[in-house]
This record gives C-alpha cells, sequence and structure tokens, in this order.
C-alpha cells in the first residue's frame, strides 16, 4: 500500500517520538532511584552480583540511578545519544539477568530485555535529525 510507502519520509518524526517517550519513561523510573539514597543504593547496586561483581554496591547502584535518570534525559534530547542508549542497554542488561537469578522467569525479566533491544537498535540507528547531537 502506498500509505505505508509514504510514511518512510517520518523517520526523524518517529525516531523523536520514540526518543522522547523512552526519555520520559527512564527518567520516571530512574529519579526516586536517584533520590533514594545511599541505602537505595546500595540495594541497587547488589545486582551487579549476578555477573560477579560484588565490590561497592552503593557506587553501581547509584551509577543505575545516574544512568536512568541522566541516561534518559539525554535520550530524550539527543545529546550523547549512542553512549546514553549504550549505558542504558547495559542497565537492562543487569535488570533482565536480576530477574533471571531471582527466579521471576522471561515474564519478569521481559520489560528489561525488550528494553535492551531497543537500546541497542538506536544505537545502530542514531538519535535523526531533531535532536541535539544533530545540531
Amino acid at each position: 500500500m502506498a500509505i505505508w510507502n509514504s510514511l518512510s519520509k517520518y523517520r526523524d518524526t518517529g525516531l523523536l517520538v520514540l526518543r522522547i517517550g523512552l526519555g520520559v519513561m527512564m527518567i520516571m523510573h530512574g529519579l526516586p532511584k536517584l533520590q533514594g539514597g545511599p541505602e537505595l543504593w546500595a540495594g541497587i547496586g547488589k545486582a551487579m552480583g549476578t555477573i560477579g561483581i560484588h565490590f561497592l554496591p552503593t557506587f553501581w547502584g547509584f551509577m543505575a540511578a545516574v544512568t536512568e535518570t541522566v541516561g534518559g534525559l539525554f535520550l530524550l534530547l539527543g545529546l550523547f545519544f549512542r553512549p546514553a542508549a549504550l549505558l542504558l542497554a547495559f542497565t537492562m542488561v543487569i535488570a533482565g539477568l536480576l530477574h533471571l537469578s531471582k527466579g521471576d522467569g522471561i515474564s519478569g525479566a521481559s520489560h528489561a530485555i525488550e528494553l535492551c533491544f531497543v537500546f541497542l537498535g538506536l544505537i545502530l540507528i542514531g538519535p535523526g535529525r531533531h535532536s541535539v547531537d544533530k545540531k
């Protein structure tokens, strides 16, 4: 159908919609973690144990909270887009592994796994024309 083919000219607008939606949602997930303080960060940081990293859980939890919050903002703006998407993808790998290690199964880990694939795809595609990186 011709209508579907004509939509390809809105690629950059589609990327903008994705960036805004995912960016806002990542900020909403990350900001409460960032505001939670060292006790919450230590709990979050223990997730690194799933890949054998058991030292400095507070640091790792803080980094995850910053990645979700600031990475979400950078995603939204299209600023430092690919590095932000890479860090977000890594954070989602750890979140997915944590869910799997807790016995939540694939249904418990699926959200993090899906987001990881989205971020990896966005790394390849780039932020689009409507981004700070392109200005």
